[in-house]
């Protein structure tokens, strides 16, 4: 193994390290903007996740920016034959990711998943600010540390896409009390590769953040609505 191919694993580790670690960045926000930990009202859970969203990205552009440079020419260049399939595979996995929780609900009658249940929470307290947040910053951080770093660790297609996947999928679902909730992996999961597979093909970050901007938004309207 070169010193170029250790350099890329070790990148594409800070990435994941960084993603996982970054809700230590919570920090910052109640310091510089004096909100009381004792006192913690939803909408400031709001603030504060918006704040370090951004931060992330921040890091994360900043950490793959010659990166990103050069995939946002080549998105320019043939965008419509990479959103043709982004689209086409956001699709299949979002129609599995809808059969996988229909079939989860029947057999485990678990409803909705711990973590859909905070979102639902934060959207119904701040719905504008959670389309910027979920909409568009989780998008880009979670594109560039489940596609971009993977990718630099994993080079065969298929277990890259698999493991992008599953860890994507089980950081959705981690740290529930109910094991059955894990089982929500598979539907969170299925995304996950397809972003993944996405990137592959493509070789450009911007088509999968296309389609999981779209997804995350489109819900959170859904919702908004529903309210």
């Amino acid at each position: 193994m070169n010193k170029t191919r250790i350099l890329e694993i070790l990148k594409g580790i800070l990435t994941f390290v960084i993603f996982y670690f970054s809700s230590y960045l919570v920090v910052i926000p109640i310091l510089l903007f004096g909100i009381d930990r004792n006192n913690y009202t939803a909408t400031d859970l709001s603030i504060v996740n918006a704040f370090c969203e951004a931060l992330l990205v921040i890091i994360l552009v900043i950490l793959y920016f010659k990166d990103l440079k050069e995939q946002f020419k080549s998105f320019k260049k043939n965008y419509k034959s990479f959103l043709d399939i982004a689209l086409k595979y956001w699709i299949v996995g979002l129609v599995i990711m809808c059969v996988s929780n229909i079939i989860i609900g029947i057999v485990t009658s678990l409803g909705t998943s711990s973590n859909e249940q905070a979102v639902q929470g934060l959207i119904s307290t701040t719905p504008y600010l959670m389309i910027l947040t979920a909409g568009i910053l989780a998008p880009i951080a979670e594109e560039i540390t489940f596609r971009s770093g993977f990718a630099k660790i994993f080079k065969n297609k298929w277990l890259y896409c698999f493991a992008s996947g599953f860890v994507f999928g089980l950081l959705h679902v981690i740290g529930s009390s109910n094991i059955l909730e894990y089982l929500y992996i598979i539907p969170y999961g299925s995304l996950g590769f397809f972003f993944a597979l996405t990137f592959y093909e493509t070789k450009s970050i911007f088509p999968s953040i296309c389609m999981h901007a779209l997804h995350n938004t489109v819900l959170i309207i859904l919702s908004i609505i529903a309210l």
